[in-house]
């Protein structure tokens, strides 16, 4: 089921505390961490300024890539939402793209403070290859995620839910059941009440 809850928290002050190339360097202040990834191009940088209710606390860039380090934001002085690169670039070297995978994993897979990994999914067109091998690895590496489908808006009508329909019936073939999901559109504002009521109720949980 998409998650429709209301209710989000009010976001007062974001703070870009830094960029980083791996996660020893990253911030050591115990504060609880949501991780944003997701293909390159697939409105990664929107969602977040749309989320921390700032225009540009992320660069929005027309060029896939743009967003080759660890960076992190601090939100409210009591957590972070921390930007990663985006996968699935093919316009760099080979070298750098291992670069980032290992710079991500390691960050994925060992930093204590990230309670939470946002998945973003291109709700416009089919599951993608990259977007299937992501989920499965997060699963596999018990990293826990939720899904958040991007450019809603961007579909006439509803044609959106059947596309999304169809994007999960595949995923359902590798899983037994999808973790949390949210619907959301930047220039729309729409799921950001959801997402923040999400983090807010995980922060009072941990």
């Amino acid at each position: 089921m998409i998650a429709v809850i209301s209710f989000a928290m009010d976001i007062n002050n974001v703070n870009f505390v830094g960029s980083f190339t791996r996660e020893g360097d990253c911030p050591k202040t115990g504060k609880l961490e949501y991780a944003f990834i997701g293909r390159s191009n697939v409105g990664k940088s929107s969602l977040i300024n749309m989320l921390s209710g700032r225009k540009s606390i992320a660069k929005v860039s027309s060029t896939p890539g743009k967003t080759q380090l660890l960076n992190f934001f601090e939100i409210d002085a009591s957590w972070y939402l921390v930007d990663l690169p985006g996968y699935g670039y093919a316009k760099i070297s080979k070298t750098k793209r291992e670069q980032w995978r290992k710079m991500i994993q390691r960050y994925l897979e060992t930093r204590s403070t990230l309670v939470c990994t946002f998945l973003l999914i291109d709700s416009r067109i089919p599951l993608q290859k990259n977007d299937l091998e992501f989920a499965n690895y997060l699963g596999n590496a018990q990293i826990p995620f939720v899904i958040v489908y991007t450019k809603i808006d961007k579909v006439k009508g509803t044609s959106h839910i059947e596309k999304i329909e169809a994007i999960e019936k595949e995923m359902l073939e590798h899983w037994e059941e999808l973790p949390q999901r949210f619907m959301t559109s930047a220039e729309k504002k729409i799921g950001r009440e959801e997402i923040l009521d999400f983090i807010q109720t995980v922060n009072n949980n941990v």
